[in-house]
C-alpha cells in the first residue's frame, strides 16, 4: 500500500459537501483542502533560463550570495530562498492564514459518517458511558464529561525528550460536528517564527472543549504545549478533564500486547492495519530536512501518521464506553481488576466472571478471587485460591492463603506451612510473619492440651 492509498481515508469532500452544517471553531475562512495527493506547484521561475553572471544585473552582489549560500549548506543552516519558500507552501495541502499572531498553516478534512477503524465506528465515542471511562481511567473528573464535546489531540515534534529546544512542528485535533461527523485539523509549523500562532489555533479549540483525550498526552504532549506556550510569553492553556488513552490500554491490555503503541492497539485491539507508516524515531529527522532544504516530500507520511493518531483516538473512547462486548477475556482481567482498584467491587466481579467465561485462564479465577476478597466473601476468595494452588506454584498466592488461613479460618499451623514454603514477602517481614503464627500455633496447641 503506497502513501497516497494509505491517505485515501482523508480525501476532501465534494465541492457540495465542502461546507459543514456547523463550522468547527474559530475555523476563520479556510476552506477544507482537496487532499493529500495534490501535486506540488513548480518553483518561481521553473522552466525558464536563468541568465549568466554577464548579464545579471550585481553580478558581484549575486556571486557573493551563492557563496554564502554553500557556506551555510557546509555548515548545515537554515536556508531560505524565495522559490524554495513558495514550493514549501504549495507542496502539502495547507492553507496560509493570517493571523495577528502570524502565519498559520492549516488542514481541514470531515470524515463520513460512521467512519470505521477496523471493527469500531469513530461515532461510537458519541455514546461512550463516562463513568465507565472515569473508571477504567482512575479519574473521577471524567465521569461527568460529553465526548461530543471533546478534543482529541496528537503532536510531533522536533524531539522525544523535553527541554526548550523542542517544538510542536504538527498538531492534530479532532473532534465532532453538528452532524457527528468527525472533524480534522492539522497546523503545520513551516517556520518556527509562526509558532505562536499555531498555539493560539490549539488555544481555541481546547477553550470551546469540554474535555481533552491524548495518548501519551499527560507526560508530553500537553507539558509540552504549555512550556512552548511560557517561551512564546502567551498566557497558559485552558484547564480541561484529561483522559490520556495510553494508561487505560496498558491496564487492559499491557500484558496480552506488551508495549502498548498506538499501533499496535489498532491492529491488535481495533482488528486495523496502516500498512506502511513512518517510524516515530524518524519524524523529526524529517521536519529537520524540510527546514533545510524546503522538500517537505517527507513530511507527508508524517501527516497521514498523526491524523489515524486522532481519528484512532475516538475509536478507543468508543472501545472503552462500551467494552465488555468486544474485548477477550485477557484484556478482559485487566479491566477488572481495575475497576477493583477504582473501587467499582460489583462491577469488578460481573466483568472477572465473564472473563473467566471467554477463556481469562489462571489470571482470571485469580481476579475473580481477588475481587471476592475485597468485597469481604472471604469463603469464595478461600475457595478460588485453594483450587489455583492445586493447579500453579506461586508465592504471592500462598501468602493470600496463609492470612484467610489465619484470620478467617483461625488456623495459624496451616499458615505457617504455607509461609515455610515461602510468600514472596521481603525478609523482614517474612520473619515477623513467621514468629506470629509460630506463637498463635504454640497457644493453640496448648488450648488443645488443656
Amino acid at each position: 500500500m503506497d502513501m497516497r492509498q494509505k491517505l485515501a481515508f482523508l480525501r476532501a469532500p465534494t465541492p457540495s459537501q465542502q461546507q459543514p452544517a456547523e463550522p468547527p471553531p474559530a475555523a476563520h475562512d479556510a476552506q477544507p483542502n482537496t487532499d493529500l495527493e495534490s501535486p506540488a506547484l513548480p518553483a518561481e521561475g521553473e522552466g525558464e533560463r536563468p541568465p549568466s553572471r554577464e548579464e545579471a544585473p550585481g553580478a558581484r552582489e549575486q556571486a557573493l550570495a551563492e557563496l554564502r549560500g554553500k557556506i551555510d549548506k557546509i555548515l548545515g543552516r537554515v536556508v531560505t530562498s524565495r522559490a524554495q519558500t513558495e514550493l514549501a507552501e504549495s507542496s502539502l495541502p495547507f492553507a496560509r492564514i493570517e493571523r495577528d499572531e502570524g502565519v498559520l498553516h492549516q488542514r481541514l478534512e470531515r470524515l463520513a459518517l460512521s467512519h470505521h477503524v477496523g471493527r469500531m465506528p469513530v461515532d461510537s465515542a458519541l455514546g461512550a458511558n463516562a463513568e465507565l471511562v472515569a473508571l477504567l481511567a482512575l479519574d473521577p473528573t471524567l465521569a461527568g464529561v460529553r465526548y461530543e464535546r471533546a478534543l482529541f489531540l496528537d503532536t510531533e515534534t522536533t524531539g522525544l525528550g523535553g527541554g526548550a529546544g523542542v517544538l510542536a512542528f504538527l498538531v492534530g485535533m479532532s473532534w465532532f460536528d453538528a452532524e457527528n461527523r468527525l472533524f480534522i485539523e492539522q497546523l503545520l509549523l513551516r517556520r518556527p517564527a509562526d509558532e505562536k500562532a499555531l498555539l493560539a489555533r490549539v488555544r481555541e479549540c481546547l477553550e470551546q472543549a469540554e474535555v481533552v483525550v491524548t495518548y501519551n498526552g499527560k507526560s508530553f504532549d500537553l507539558p509540552l504545549l504549555a512550556t512552548r506556550c511560557v517561551m512564546n510569553h502567551l498566557p497558559p492553556l485552558p484547564v480541561r478533564p484529561h483522559l490520556d488513552l495510553l494508561h487505560v490500554a496498558r491496564r487492559l491490555h499491557g500484558k496480552r500486547i506488551g508495549a502498548c503503541r498506538l499501533v499496535s492497539l489498532e491492529s491488535e485491539v481495533l482488528g486495523f492495519g496502516r500498512g506502511p507508516d513512518v517510524e516515530g524515531a524518524d519524524i523529526a529527522a524529517r521536519y529537520g530536512h524540510f527546514l533545510r532544504t524546503g522538500d517537505d516530500s517527507g513530511l507527508e507520511a508524517v501527516v497521514g501518521h498523526n491524523a489515524w493518531d486522532v481519528v484512532s483516538m475516538a475509536a478507543l473512547v468508543g472501545l472503552y464506553g462500551e467494552p465488555i462486548g468486544l474485548l477477550p477475556g485477557q484484556d478482559l482481567v485487566g479491566m477488572a481488576r481495575t475497576l477493583r482498584r477504582a473501587g467499582a467491587l460489583e462491577r469488578a466481579a460481573a466483568v472477572a466472571e465473564t472473563a473467566v467465561e471467554r477463556g481469562g485462564g489462571v489470571d482470571a479465577r485469580r481476579a475473580r478471587g481477588d475481587i471476592a476478597k475485597a468485597r469481604g466473601d472471604r469463603a469464595r476468595a478461600l475457595a478460588e485460591f485453594e483450587a489455583l494452588a492445586l493447579e500453579v506454584d506461586d508465592p504471592s498466592l500462598r501468602l493470600e492463603l496463609s492470612k484467610l488461613y489465619e484470620h478467617f479460618l483461625k488456623q495459624p499451623g496451616l499458615a505457617l506451612e504455607l509461609v515455610e514454603r515461602g510468600t514472596g514477602e521481603k525478609p523482614p517481614a517474612e520473619a515477623r510473619r513467621r514468629e506470629r503464627l509460630q506463637r498463635k500455633a504454640t497457644d493453640a496447641a496448648a488450648k488443645r492440651e488443656r
